[in-house]
């Protein structure tokens, strides 16, 4: 007999009550996800696993007093890397609001340190306390018009599907190609045949939608508004509500989920930044949102348990049934939705609020990701080409910006920046492979009177983003994130004043919750000190650099027209002042 069936026959045992359990919750209400209702009984634990309800014999018997019992709660769409921190800390923060599983896009790092990127996170993320399953990367890099640290082809994607936590292909950004029948994402799609494949599609309909959605793709976290979910949700897909911390889509989508179709949908945070983790929480303020939007508890919890379980084959988590891991959450009340409890495998792994398991930094097999020189002033001298210039404007609360074209501020033939007026200079420098390209351009919106921020979260590439109103100030920053490895900076008259150091891969921090909380609130104040009038100054400067986001971007190849995915020229010539 080997040791899975014998483990298999002593779970059978307990099940039969022949054996005694682990643990036996009494005096509880469960939330049957199956059938929408709450049910009193007694809850038994073996080995990690449910195994039944009712009386048993118990090694340990846990009185509920009353209290609920539900699954534990499943995020199915989001970026580690956005929290800034380690997975194992990410693991610390989430767990004591009731996320027992996630499903993780690694892109992000994927982009800047390509495959070993990937099985550094698989690593990082082995017994930490929460179950994280991935989706291979399938925008590496994530545009033709940017730097990234590798390029991820099929071949590469079909070598991660050796490992068990990858489930399947993930958000399928390039939306043209495959209505296309670009060869390229046509091979990454045919390779995951049989699996999920997630999608990336803002904004697509009609013929356009078919098209897509004729390639096998399965679901959409990118709807905001309500007409364009219901179509896509009329053709198939799983909704993806997405409510994170850059783009919350709830409140608007909320009308969208009726007991008639609330089994395709599902929330997912995307992007969860560390403020948010720690004032917020994560699954169980969606969860809570929900409600208080009009949708139904129960409804509201399966689209955080059962449905995100069904739709990614995870059969044995998101409900409390036999044969389902033991993820459980002890609630006080539903509705507020207040956790006071976690277990996680039959473990008790947060309690009033706080983690009970110790952090384990793993940071092996991740290469070095600087490879930046050091950066002169003469690197962000913008010699004068013309009296006019094209300048992207920020919209206050959007990733989208705008497009300006303002007269030239010129100083000893050179392009300089004006604060007084708000126009700043910006710039991104490749900083993978050390080949010394830069873009360099002005930006209206930030309101920086004096000195400069420099971030190493610039998506989806992450090359190192810089703005300021001064230039050596701007070399101050960028050198010193050179030397950190990455992360955030901000400095004025000469000084650095404040950092948040990101040394893994230039994205994510080795430090606590708090610390890391703490050194992003120290920048972002360092910034407001300067004059900043950005809510999120370093929010808003990672997606200056995200081409694929309409209108005007900056990469280290230079201006970018997002609507056309095409470079376009700083100077322009004889063009009026637009208002």
């Amino acid at each position: 007999m080997t040791v899975w069936t014998d483990t298999l026959k002593q779970r059978i045992e307990a099940a039969r009550g022949k054996r005694p359990v682990d643990l036996l919750f009494k005096n509880c209400q469960i939330v049957d996800v199956f059938a929408g209702v709450l049910q009193e009984t007694e809850v038994a634990v073996f080995d990690g696993q449910i195994v039944g309800f009712g009386e048993r014999p118990a090694r340990e018997e846990v009185d509920l007093a009353g209290a609920i019992l539900c699954p534990g709660l499943i995020d199915g769409h989001l970026h580690l890397e956005s929290s800034m921190l380690h997975p194992a800390e990410f693991a610390r923060a989430v767990l004591p609001h009731g996320t027992t599983s996630v499903v993780a896009d690694p892109h992000e790092i994927a982009n800047v340190a390509g495959l070993p990127g990937v099985q550094f996170m698989l690593e990082a993320t082995e017994d930490i306390g929460l179950d994280v399953f991935f989706m291979a990367p399938s925008c590496v890099p994530a545009s033709h018009l940017e730097s990234s640290g590798a390029r991820l082809d099929g071949n590469d994607l079909q070598s991660l599907q050796q490992f068990s936590r990858i489930i399947g292909l993930g958000e399928v950004m390039n939306f043209p190609g495959v209505i296309e029948g670009d060869a390229e994402i046509m091979d990454k799609i045919q390779r995951f045949c049989g699996k999920v494949v997630d999608g990336h599609a803002p904004g697509l309909s009609g013929a356009g939608l078919d098209a897509y959605l004729s390639a096998g793709i399965g679901s959409d976290h990118e709807c905001t508004r309500l007409a364009e979910a219901k179509e896509k949700l009329s053709k198939g897909m799983f909704i993806m509500i997405r409510e994170g911390s850059q783009a919350r889509d709830l409140e608007n989508l909320a009308p969208l989920v009726t007991v008639r179709n609330e089994r395709r949908c599902m929330l997912v945070s995307d992007d969860c930044h560390p403020e948010e983790l720690a004032t917020r929480g994560h699954m169980d303020s969606m969860v809570s949102r929900a409600m208080n939007l009009g949708i139904e508890p129960m409804m509201a919890i399966r689209m955080a348990t059962r449905n995100p379980a069904e739709y990614f084959g995870l059969r044995r988590l998101g409900a409390i049934a036999p044969g389902c891991q033991a993820d459980m959450l002890v609630l006080t009340t539903l509705q507020p939705f207040h956790i006071d409890r976690v277990y996680k495998a039959g473990k008790l792994v947060a309690a009033a609020g706080g983690c009970l398991l110790e952090m384990v930094v793993k940071t092996a097999g991740l290469p070095v990701t600087m490879k930046l020189s050091a950066v002169r002033l003469e690197d962000l001298r913008i010699e004068c080409r013309g009296q006019w210039l094209r300048v992207i404007r920020l919209i206050p609360g959007s990733l989208i910006t705008g497009e300006d074209i303002v007269r030239v501020v010129e100083r000893n033939g050179e392009a300089v920046s004006d604060p007084q007026n708000d126009l700043l200079k910006v710039a991104v420098f490749e900083r993978h492979h050390g080949s010394g390209r830069r873009g360099l351009g002005f930006v209206h919106g930030f309101g920086l009177r004096s000195g400069a921020l420099a971030s190493t979260v610039a998506h989806d590439s992450h090359n190192l983003v810089v703005v300021g109103a001064d230039d050596a100030d701007m070399v101050t920053a960028v050198n010193s994130l050179r030397e950190l490895g990455g992360g955030l900076a901000v400095a004025d008259r000469g000084k650095v004043i404040a950092t948040l150091p990101l040394p893994l891969a230039g994205l994510m921090s080795t430090a606590s919750l708090q610390e890391v909380v703490a050194g992003n609130s120290k920048v972002n104040e360092a910034a407001a000190a300067l004059g900043a009038t950005v809510e999120h100054p370093f929010m808003a400067l990672s997606f200056l650099a995200l081409p694929v986001i309409p209108r005007l971007k900056i990469t280290d190849y230079g201006l970018v027209d997002g609507e056309q995915l095409a470079q376009v020229p700083l100077f322009v010539d004889d063009a009026p002042v637009r208002e």
